[in-house]
C-alpha cells in the first residue's frame, strides 16, 4: 500500500458545497496521478465527472448517506462492465483492494474539517461497492470508520515521538 502524504492531497469544493455542510448527499470524487502521486479529492453535491479519466476509470467515489435513520458513507470503484476480460478485471480489483486504504484515507483526511463540525460521523461505517460484470468482484465490503483512517493519518503527519 502506498503511503498517505497530506502533502499530495490536492482538495476543491464544488459550490454550494463548503468545508461544513452540506452533510446529506456529500459526494467525494478522487482521483490519483500515477506520475506525480498527488491525490486530487473533490467534495460537493455531485461527482466530479470532469476530473474522471473514462479510458481509465480509477477513482474512488463515495458519499454520505442515511440507511434506517443513520450515516454511512457509500464507496464505490469501478472493476468493469463487460468492457475488460476476467484476467484484468482480477488486477483492477487486486489494485483497488490494495489502494483502497490510501483513497479512503485522502477523502477522510480532506474532509477533516467535517468531522470537527459532526464529530458523531467519525464512527459512521463505511461501505465500498465493487462494481463488476464478474461476480467474484462485484462486492461490498466493509472498511471500517472515519475516526480509523484519521487516527491514522495523524499518526502519519505527526509522528510519536519516542521518550
Amino acid at each position: 500500500m502506498s503511503k498517505f502524504l497530506p502533502e499530495n492531497l490536492k482538495i476543491k469544493y464544488i459550490p454550494p458545497a463548503t468545508a461544513f455542510e452540506p452533510v446529506d448527499k456529500r459526494k467525494y470524487s478522487l482521483t490519483f496521478s500515477d506520475k506525480t502521486k498527488e491525490l486530487f479529492l473533490s467534495i460537493g453535491n455531485v461527482y466530479d465527472f470532469d476530473a474522471v479519466n473514462p479510458n481509465i476509470r480509477d477513482e474512488v467515489l463515495a458519499e454520505w448517506i442515511t440507511r434506517n435513520g443513520e450515516y454511512l458513507l457509500l464507496g464505490k470503484v469501478y472493476i468493469n462492465s463487460g468492457e475488460f476480460d476476467e484476467k484484468y478485471s482480477r488486477i483492477r480489483y487486486m489494485i483497488f483492494k490494495r489502494e483502497l486504504d490510501l483513497a479512503l484515507t485522502g477523502i477522510i483526511f480532506g474532509d477533516k474539517s467535517l468531522f470537527s463540525y459532526y464529530p458523531w460521523l467519525l464512527d459512521s461505517p463505511i461501505y465500498v461497492q465493487f462494481e463488476s460484470s464478474y461476480p467474484e468482484f462485484n462486492q461490498i465490503g466493509y472498511f471500517g470508520t472515519p475516526r480509523k483512517y484519521l487516527t491514522a493519518a495523524f499518526k502519519q503527519v505527526v509522528p510519536q515521538t519516542q521518550v
